[in-house]
């Protein structure tokens, strides 16, 4: 859906050269709309060297088998919602252990993509029957056979290879004043 209205006071955008670039700006007072983005997020959970996939039972790319994930809700961590998407498709509780992968994909909604590998803790793969219909945990040659989304086969390939820890969670941050954000870092050598 294209922003019309300002969400601050409710008077017609314009486009409006700022800093160089044209963009949608208020009529009526400073608001300036800065484009449209999401933010997803993926999970690779290993359990005895399988990854949990899920098989999509809606489209986009029904029938085929990802990694579990979702979109970010507007108020929640987002370990917290990779954590939930987890438990919410798959059944499967799991915390996360750092961030392997980005994808950035620049389109009409701007789409950033994080994927998390994450800790098995318990469970046994149920699948919701609304958003997948399918669970479990494959090993690469069972995936062979398996219609996997070419992401998710690569989300697999990075997840698997583990060249580095990945951005692990800052829990105690240096500085009083960030104490809360999410902040994921290298770790300390």
């Amino acid at each position: 859906m294209e922003a019309k209205f300002c969400m601050a006071c409710g008077h017609a955008l314009e486009i409006r050269d700022v800093d160089g670039t044209p963009r949608k700006a208020c009529t009526g007072c400073s608001y300036v709309h800065w484009g449209d983005y999401s933010i997803g997020v993926g999970a690779l959970v290993i359990r005895e060297g399988k990854v949990l996939l899920v098989r999509r039972a809606q489209e986009p790319g029904k029938g085929n088998w990802t990694n579990p994930g979702g979109y970010i809700e507007q108020l929640e961590p987002i370990q917290e919602t990779v954590e939930r998407e987890v438990q919410e498709e798959a059944g499967i509780t799991a915390v996360v252990k750092s961030v392997v992968a980005l994808r950035d994909q620049p389109r009409s909604i701007h789409n950033v993509y994080i994927a998390f590998a994450m800790e098995y803790v318990s469970g046994e793969p149920q699948p919701d029957g609304v958003e997948v219909d399918g669970a479990g945990f494959f090993s690469l040659e069972e995936m062979e056979t398996m219609p996997v989304a070419s992401f998710t086969r690569w989300l697999v390939e990075v997840g698997l290879q583990e060249r580095s820890a990945g951005l692990m969670i800052d829990k105690e941050p240096a500085w009083d004043q960030i104490k809360g954000y999410g902040l994921f870092r290298t770790q300390a050598g």
